[in-house]
């Protein structure tokens, strides 16, 4: 009994550390972001601010084009997320369903893709893209991204469909229904955890990257958040300020979008992993 009292005390102890160490770096930027320019550098360290205050969220907005940012990175997001969905599930049906030459090559090559880093290719990337003159516009993003996100959602998906059963296509073709019919009617319904959870990550992947947005759009109008909050990093020092209250609003979108499906991501996650 003693023995099983102290495992669990440890237990506890342990999670309530690792809770602290993953939630007070939030808890910092968000402090942060409510304090006035003097407090932030001041000396000894205040854990709670002795004067709450939203200039920092005004001063992004005022002297920055945080609105347009955020509508950029918005429109860039859901629009390649959206596109990747399309794409991976109508791919991974075939992979799924089809034998056919070179089915194993193509899996195969999904798979290298995830393997090579994504910095090896920026520069022919931006080459190609000044080729075929779409730096400075969004579809540029929009392009680079579905093309990054659509092997992983695709291998992803494909476990998703492995897992159900063929005879419920079967069973709606027999009913009158064409192949894409119960495809769209019968499939993707009992699949839509998956392609929540697959939305979610591309959406998140995208709205989060940097690379690709910095050496494609130049144009202050065009820029997405990340490149935004790059901007606060100055030549002598940090704007701690402006860039906390800029983390804290381009974290909430994520935070609500993972709050309201949450549900779809456990389950999605976990089941479209279980079968390759």
């Amino acid at each position: 009994m003693k023995r099983r009292f102290w495992y669990r005390l440890m237990k506890v102890a342990f999670l309530f550390f690792y809770f602290v160490l993953m939630v007070f770096p939030l808890y910092w930027i968000v402090i942060t972001s409510l304090k006035p320019q003097k407090e932030i550098f001041s000396y000894p360290v205040h854990y709670w601010p002795e004067q709450f205050t939203l200039q920092n969220y005004i001063n992004i907005f005022k002297v920055s084009k945080f609105n347009v940012y955020i509508a950029n990175s918005l429109l860039v997001s859901i629009t390649s997320a959206l596109i990747v969905i399309v794409i991976a599930v109508c791919s991974a049906y075939v992979l799924a369903r089809f034998r056919f030459r070179g089915h194993r090559q193509i899996m195969l090559g999904f798979f290298v893709t995830q393997m090579l880093p994504g910095f090896i290719s920026l520069a022919p990337l931006y080459m190609m893209m000044s080729n075929m003159h779409l730096l400075n516009h969004r579809i540029s993003l929009i392009l680079m991204y579905t093309v990054i996100l659509i092997p992983f959602s695709t291998i992803m998906l494909r476990g998703f469909f492995q897992r159900i059963p063929s005879n419920l296509e079967e069973a709606a073709m027999i009913d009158g229904c064409s192949q894409l019919s119960a495809l769209i009617r019968v499939i993707i319904p009992i699949m839509m955890p998956g392609i929540s959870s697959m939305f979610i990550f591309a959406f998140v992947q995208n709205w989060n990257e940097l690379f690709l947005a910095v050496m494609f759009i130049d144009n202050e109008s065009l820029k997405t958040l990340p490149v935004a909050m790059n901007s606060f990093i100055l030549k002598f020092n940090v704007d701690w300020g402006s860039m906390s209250a800029g983390t804290v609003l381009s974290v909430l979108p994520t935070i609500l979008l993972f709050a309201l499906a949450q549900r779809f991501i456990v389950e999605g996650l976990t089941q479209g992993a279980v079968k390759g």
